[in-house]
């Protein structure tokens, strides 16, 4: 294995899945305040799950978004 080219690979992915997922949520939060399904005051409990196959891998985090 390429470190180098791995830690790339990694790092690349990562800051995707962060942008792509930050513009999700401020959109679906916006959308839900707008449609008054929340509150713009609520704190919501939010999951990610990272799997890859190949390698078996399945990772979750949870925590709270709070929106103000």
């Amino acid at each position: 294995m390429n470190e180098d080219q791995f830690n790339t690979s990694l790092r690349k992915f990562l800051k995707q899945v962060g942008v792509t997922s930050q513009r999700e949520i401020e959109k679906a939060v916006r959308d839900a305040i707008a449609a008054g399904r929340i509150k713009s005051h609520e704190k919501l409990n939010a999951k990610m799950v990272l799997t890859i196959d190949n390698v078996g891998l399945v990772h979750e985090v949870n925590d709270t978004i709070e929106l103000g």
